[in-house]
């Protein structure tokens, strides 16, 4: 069977929007296309009552309520709602701020948006796994802090953290807590209420949903979570979050959460299967290739691998028929090593000897053989080149 090249293994970049997703939003450009806050006439009725049973099915992919779902055009403004929300509501409370040095950027640059404005923020150290321990976020706490910012799984190396640990040093502090659960949402199990989170940020396009369609968790009870709002103008999203609503993506995201309820289990099942035939393809063909985060607690689909004596970028020159990365897409501008390997210990060259690569509900096992040899074929070719060279 011919493969469509090249071969797609930078699924946590984005994925392909499921079929069945595709078809859920279909009528609503073209039929059912009126305004949801248009309560005058019907078309508006059925455009909000679509978006009421996506919410549903949101909020049930991470185990919350409905009316705890707000819809944002992505993760990366749930991040900013959810940081710049708590900073303006607790402003006379605290002003400081923890997080981990391996957090998206999203986070990162929030949180040093916030510090030009005043506020503190602590960045806690992680272990060479990549994991935050939950004693750590402790040691960091201050009377000062009102909010602890950590991701369920890493981005770039997968690496999930204890987040049920630190939501509840967290309750016990007295003090909000945020998780960006982008990349794991959909990929493992998630609970927003069985963790303990306040506040839990996620992406449509992650998860086999469209782009520019996201959702913020704020919890309704024990506590009620407050934020101030970062977009006005209008009062939607409960007064969180102005603005049209996009109905084709909020139906699409609701298709997508829908369908994560009912196959997270087995796709995650498959896709581990597959991520570690891949890893092992490829370290029995070659010397020196290590695996970056933590040995079991990881994400099912998620390979980050160092090939010394090489670089990332010369290695996805050669082999434009994969389709990988050498870190996050969001940091793709930025010419600097990535902050996550450095953090876990890595050296600037085995930093920039490292791929990505993200396995998703469409990877097939052919896909994943014919990756191990490219691979494979890619990294002798540029060692021998190498070796050659220094000859």
């Amino acid at each position: 069977m011919a493969l469509d090249l090249p071969v797609y293994l930078d699924n946590h970049a984005t994925t392909k929007v499921d079929p069945r997703v595709v078809e859920s939003m279909l009528p609503y450009f073209t039929v059912e296309y009126g305004n949801a806050a248009s309560r005058q006439h019907e078309y508006g009725w059925r455009g909000e009552a679509a978006v009421e049973l996506a919410r549903k099915r949101v909020g049930e992919v991470i185990g919350a309520a409905a009316d705890e779902i707000v819809f944002t055009s992505g993760a990366t403004e749930s991040i900013n709602l959810a940081l710049k929300g708590v900073a303006g509501t607790h402003i006379g409370r605290g002003r400081h701020i923890v997080t981990a040095t391996t957090e998206h950027r999203a986070v990162l640059d929030t949180c040093q948006h916030l510090e030009r404005y005043g506020f503190t923020v602590t960045y806690v150290q992680v272990d060479r796994h990549g994991l935050v321990r939950a004693e750590d976020v402790a040691s960091a706490l201050t009377p000062d802090t009102i909010l602890v910012s950590i991701m369920t799984a890493n981005n770039e190396i997968g690496t999930i953290a204890p987040i049920e640990e630190i939501a509840s040093v967290c309750r016990n502090a007295g003090v909000l807590f945020h998780t960006d659960a982008t990349q794991a949402v959909g990929k493992i199990a998630i609970d927003a209420h069985r963790l303990g989170v306040d506040l839990l940020s996620f992406s449509a396009h992650k998860m086999y949903g469209p782009k520019g369609i996201g959702a913020l968790f704020v919890r309704s009870k024990q506590p009620k979570v407050r934020l101030e709002t970062q977009i006005d103008g209008g009062g939607h999203e409960h007064g969180l979050r102005s603005g049209t609503l996009n109905v084709p993506g909020i139906v699409g995201f609701g298709k997508a959460a829908e369908l994560a309820t009912q196959e997270c289990e087995r796709d995650g099942e498959r896709t581990a299967r597959l991520r570690d035939k891949l890893v092992e393809g490829i370290k029995e063909e070659l010397d020196d290739v290590s695996v970056n985060g933590h040995p079991a607690r990881r994400l099912p689909n998620n390979a980050s691998l160092t090939f010394p004596q090489t670089k990332a970028d010369t290695l996805m020159m050669e082999m434009k028929d994969v389709a990988v990365s050498s870190g996050s897409a969001c940091s793709s501008a930025s010419p600097e090593p990535s902050h996550v390997l450095r953090a876990i210990g890595l050296s600037d060259a085995d930093v920039l000897a490292s791929l990505r690569f993200g396995l998703g509900r469409f990877t097939t096992e052919d896909e994943i053989d014919f990756g191990v040899r490219r691979v494979v074929e890619t990294v002798k070719r540029v060692r021998s080149r190498r070796m050659a060279m220094s000859a």
